[in-house]
This record gives C-alpha cells, structure tokens and sequence, in this order.
C-alpha cells in the first residue's frame, strides 16, 4: 500500500495529510501552529513541520506535496542563512515601493507586458525594494531571495538548490 502525503504551510499553521496512493483513503493526519504576524522567522514553519509530522506521521510515505504561502520574501545570504525574519504576503508595508516600482517601468500595462503582472505590497519585487530601502544594512546581506514555499521544501528535501513553481514564481515581479 503507497502512501503520499501532502504538506500545506499556511500563513496560520502547518497541515499534514497522509493518504493512500491507491484510492486516496485518508490514514492519518498532524498539524502545528505558526507564530501570529505579517513577518516570521522561517525557522518556525521548520519548527511547525516538525511537530505536524512527529510520531511518525510520514513513516511509510513514498511521496510528499508542499504547498505554501506565496508572495513572501525569504532573504538569504551567502551561506543561505536567512537574514531577517520573512515578510509574509499580508505585509502591506511595502505599498510605496509596489506603487514606485510601477511608476518607474511606465505603468501597469508596461509590467503586465512586461512579467505578466502588475506589483502590489504583496508581491516579493516590492518587499526587495522595501528591504532596499528601508533596511539598507540586510539588503547588502541578501544574496538570494526565496519564496516561504521554497525555502520549506528546500528544507524537508535537504535539496541544495531551492526550487519554485510557476505558480509561486507569478507572484514575485
């Protein structure tokens, strides 16, 4: 009998479900809560993941989904240490830098031509210009930026190189 299981790190908690492959009769289940906020050290989702899938949830799995929040930004540096704690998609602190980034390329059909969409706060292109801004010290830190699905499924992989899907990759400008 296979066994998937499929991981969601959301905003509010990590929730595990593992399944039969074969007819997809649920076998068992584990969550864990995240911290409250619109920034969070991504240690956390790892803590969370690790609590969710304890007393061998994902003994037997042959498989495993990762599914994530989207639109975060995860700055990393040289060694992929994150450099502060993430901004989560529902940071809106980065509305004037979403708001200049597309003043300066011409307008919202010019990025929709452009990339296909047009940033806002949540949109990880406007969190980098904050963190520019704003944070000029961690900006020259960050070598690298990663989704929050990314740097999880790096994580529970033990991959070296952090991957993203054309879903994710749409939300960050």
């Amino acid at each position: 009998m296979a066994l998937i299981a499929g991981v969601d790190s959301s905003t509010q908690a990590t929730k595990i479900v593992v399944r039969r492959a074969e007819d997809g009769a649920l076998v068992r289940t584990g969550r864990a809560p995240h911290p409250d906020g619109t920034e969070v050290d991504p240690e956390a989702w790892w803590r969370a993941f690790q609590e969710a899938a304890s007393g061998g949830l994902l003994e037997g799995v042959e498989a495993i989904a990762v599914a994530a929040q989207q639109h975060g930004l995860v700055a990393l540096d040289e060694q992929d240490r994150v450099v502060r704690p993430a901004l989560l998609w529902n940071d809106t602190r980065a509305a004037g830098a979403a708001a200049d980034l597309v003043a300066e390329l011409g307008g919202p059909k010019a990025w929709a031509d452009a990339v296909g969409s047009v940033p806002v706060s949540s949109f990880t292109v406007a969190k980098l210009r904050w963190l520019a801004e704003q944070e000029p010290e961690n900006a020259s830190r960050a070598v690298r930026a990663v989704l929050p699905h990314d740097w999880l499924t790096r994580r529970i992989t033990g991959a070296q190189e952090a991957v993203t899907d054309r879903g994710d990759a749409s939300g960050t400008g």
